[in-house]
Order: C-alpha cells, then sequence, then structure tokens
C-alpha cells in the first residue's frame, strides 16, 4: 500500500475534482429537497391542492430521477464523467429556474407544469452524484478513495441545511428557485477547468471494453 505525507494528502482530497463533486452535491440535494420544503406554500400560492397536487409533482419527481440514473449512467459511460456533469447540471439548474417563474406561466394548468418541470429535475439531479463521485474515485489513488467520496458525501448533506435556510431568508419560494438554479450555472463556469478521469480515457481507447451497456448490470 502506498504510503503519503499529511501534506500529499490533503493535496488529493481538497484537490479540483473533489471540491468540484462535493460542491456539486451540496446544490444536487439543495435542489432535491427543495420541492419537499416549498411544497405547501408554492402550491397554496398558486391556489392548487398541496396534497393530491403535491404527491403527484413529488411522484414526477421520483420518476424523473430513476430515468435519469440510467440515461446518466449509460452516457457517462459513452461520453464521459465530464459530459454528465456538464449536461445534468445544465438541465436541472434550468428547470428550477423556470420553477421559479410559475406565477406568470399561465398557459396551462400550473399543476401539470410544475410536475413537469420537476420531471425534468429529477432527470437532471440524478446524474450529479454518480457522475461526480466516479470522476473522484476514478482521479484519487485507491488508498485515500473512501475518504474522498465521504467529503463528497459528508459535504452534500449540508445541502438541506442551506435550502430550508434560503427558504426562510429569502421569504420567497420563488427566490429559493432562482438561487438554486443560479448556484448551478455558477458551478457549471467551475467545471470548465476540470480534466477528465484518466482511468475512462484509458478504458475508451481500448475498443474490446463495452461501454453504456446498461443490460450487463443484470449479467
Amino acid at each position: 500500500m502506498q504510503q503519503f505525507t499529511r501534506q500529499e494528502k490533503l493535496k488529493h482530497l481538497f484537490g479540483f475534482p473533489v471540491i468540484i463533486a462535493s460542491l456539486g452535491y451540496f446544490v444536487d440535494i439543495y435542489d432535491l429537497l427543495l420541492f419537499g420544503i416549498v411544497r405547501i406554500p408554492s402550491l397554496n400560492d398558486m391556489g392548487l391542492e398541496a396534497d393530491t397536487v403535491g404527491t403527484m409533482i413529488l411522484n414526477y419527481q421520483m420518476v424523473g430521477l430513476v430515468l435519469g440514473g440510467i440515461i446518466w449512467g449509460i452516457f457517462g459511460d459513452k461520453k464521459g464523467r465530464l459530459s454528465v456533469l456538464f449536461g445534468s447540471i445544465i438541465v436541472y439548474s434550468l428547470a428550477n429556474i423556470a420553477c421559479g417563474f410559475l406565477p406568470q406561466m399561465d398557459f396551462a394548468d400550473k399543476g401539470v407544469i410544475y410536475a413537469w418541470l420537476r420531471f425534468i429535475a429529477g432527470i437532471g439531479l440524478a446524474g450529479e452524484l454518480g457522475a461526480g463521485i466516479t470522476l473522484v474515485s476514478e482521479t484519487l489513488p485507491k488508498e485515500l478513495r473512501a475518504i474522498g467520496t465521504s467529503i463528497v458525501a459528508g459535504f452534500g448533506v449540508l445541502g438541506a441545511v442551506v435550502a430550508q435556510f434560503t427558504v426562510e431568508l429569502a421569504g420567497s419560494w420563488t427566490t429559493a428557485y432562482f438561487i438554486g438554479g443560479g448556484l448551478g450555472l455558477m458551478l457549471l463556469v467551475l467545471r470548465i477547468s476540470v480534466a477528465e478521469s484518466g482511468m475512462f480515457k484509458i478504458v475508451k481507447e481500448n475498443s474490446s471494453i463495452k461501454r453504456g451497456d446498461f443490460l450487463a448490470f443484470f449479467g
């Protein structure tokens, strides 16, 4: 087992891939739990039934998460981890910003629009953690992978706390959605300088390795 000095450990564990993955999961959890926090005030504000419509919207979001996990998993194996990190954050950030404009959307039933926006957000949110953890695991030395992924997961949980405080301090559920979408787009800019996983590059160059085969999961 390779031994690292404290300085080397800190350099690896607080390198750009770990920081970006941690921030990504932070925003991911923020946006994932935001609907649960603003469900009642947002639906009441638009004159919608909180229980029935709220359950429908939540179901749409959960279905989006399941489909998104499959879609981004296949896409990440075929095109790379960075493509998922960029694509997923664009999808859920724009969906959250659109949720902030719901009160002005009078062209259709707002409950249905809300449900489809949360479905789209769910698809985007599903790709964040998987791609981030994979990138960190493939970037760090094997001796530090467990610690690195723990840092990502631990920091991400803070997103739930910040989401609650943001709603309380902002005083408006639409503002909370705008903040969530804005955080995602800001993080997107930071990700431009992140390099692709070296392990993925090696696998990509090997044409004999099958990538993105969903059925192999059951084999």
